[in-house]
């Protein structure tokens, strides 16, 4: 290694290796644990029963007779990023247990202080995240088998079927499309600064092909998931208690805080992989956006977030392209710009499908008896315009459509 290539490495090199992401499985925990120590059993023990138990409004009887557990002998990040998964569960299905008119207010002192606990030292909150539910949540059936769906399993369950293992499971494949962009971020912060345009070509070529991946995985959406049974009860399983109008005073963590706290529900906004994106293209967002996004990464693995403020104080592959006026480079820049932008405009047609359509199919069957209307029902009437972190959800997706739009580069040279 020459003078030149070592001091790039040392200041504005992004490694993936530094921020505990993979190159084979992006920001997807590889290969998690699905159980843990014989200590912990009483734990796995609510989690893997969890649907049972809530449909049959025992969960909460079973949490308040919970022995108060020790984390002192979670030994391992993959342990801990388990006893996360499992603890997150057990607090969605305990708050919600009896539908958004009769929450759970106060945490009982025996999830809440092992929950907290654990969180602090991962440096996540203590609430079911992004990288609980779709990057942790997962094992295979067959151990020496594909990644594809049907050979894949979630390891916790929440009320919702088969459709709540399609969705986790669907996004699951939208992260490893994503897999190749992400290692794209990386080739070009480092050809950038070395001026190797045939390097950054090659990388946006990557990045483009990738979010077209994404957006094909995204596409198995209605063959996994029912827009019912998601409107219904899923969404109300994965909302938090920030911004949400049916949790106006926050939840209490017994023995951690003298005071009710307020967390987002688990959102595509805590997705590194976007995120990462639009740092690397420089989408700049509208200020109500950019605020809400940049929140979210407080719900993201510190490892991941830092990733992020790397590539925005990274070389800018924007400005490299503006300044040396390669129509090449443009070209491709602009063709990741396209294929986000396709990928955003199909998150809408999936939200209007999954949200807005049934929302309005609920009202309209309100007065009827059948089995459907009353599932539509049970749906959190504080959620109807809302994502279950909390947002307005389509001004926000519309408004990041267009902020992506907004930075193509126009053909002035």
């Amino acid at each position: 290694m020459n003078t030149e290539e070592g001091e790039t490495r040392g200041t504005n090199y992004i490694s993936l290796d530094e921020f505990n992401i993979s190159k084979e499985w992006g920001f997807v925990l590889p290969n998690p644990l699905s159980d843990l120590p014989k200590m912990y059993q009483p734990w796995m023990e609510i989690a893997n029963n969890l649907t049972h138990l809530i449909e049959h409004h025992q969960l909460r009887c079973e949490v308040n007779n919970m022995q108060l557990l020790s984390t002192d002998f979670l030994s391992g990040y993959k342990q801990l990023r388990l006893a996360h998964l499992a603890l997150s569960f057990i607090t969605m299905g305990y708050v919600w247990q009896e539908g958004e008119h009769n929450i759970a207010k106060v945490l009982p002192k025996s999830l809440a202080v092992p929950y907290c606990e654990v969180s602090k030292i991962l440096g996540l909150p203590p609430i079911l995240v992004h990288a609980d539910c779709v990057l942790t949540n997962w094992k295979k059936k067959d151990a020496n088998g594909t990644m594809e769906l049907r050979n894949l399993d979630i390891i916790f369950k929440l009320p919702g079927g088969d459709s709540i293992k399609g969705f986790f499971l669907v996004t699951l494949k939208v992260e490893l499309a994503a897999v190749q962009g992400i290692k794209a971020i990386s080739i070009a912060t480092e050809a950038i600064l070395r001026h190797d345009d045939d390097s950054i070509k090659n990388a946006l070529h990557d990045m483009a092909e990738s979010i077209r991946k994404m957006n094909q995985s995204l596409k198995k959406m209605d063959e996994y998931v029912d827009p019912e049974t998601f409107y219904g009860i899923i969404r109300l399983f994965l909302s938090g208690w920030k911004d949400n109008p049916a949790f106006p005073e926050g939840l209490l963590y017994e023995g951690v805080w003298d005071k009710p706290q307020f967390f987002s529900g688990g959102s595509a906004a805590q997705s590194s992989t976007l995120q990462s994106f639009d740092e690397f293209l420089r989408i700049r967002h509208e200020e109500k956006n950019a605020e809400f996004l940049y929140r979210m990464r407080d719900y993201m693995p510190p490892s991941h977030k830092a990733f992020l403020q790397a590539i925005a104080s990274g070389p800018s592959v924007r400005e490299h392209i503006m300044l040396n006026r390669n129509p090449a480079l443009r070209e491709l820049y602009n063709d990741c710009i396209a294929a986000l932008v396709d990928l955003r405009n199909y998150h809408i047609t999936v939200v209007t499908r999954y949200i807005t359509i049934t929302a309005a199919k609920a009202k309209a069957e309100k007065a009827k008896q059948n089995s459907s209307a009353l599932l539509l029902q049970k749906a959190p009437a504080a959620l109807a315009e809302r994502g279950t972190g909390g947002s307005g959800i389509m001004c926000l997706l519309k408004s990041v459509r267009d902020a992506t739009k907004k930075v193509m580069i126009d053909n002035i040279w």
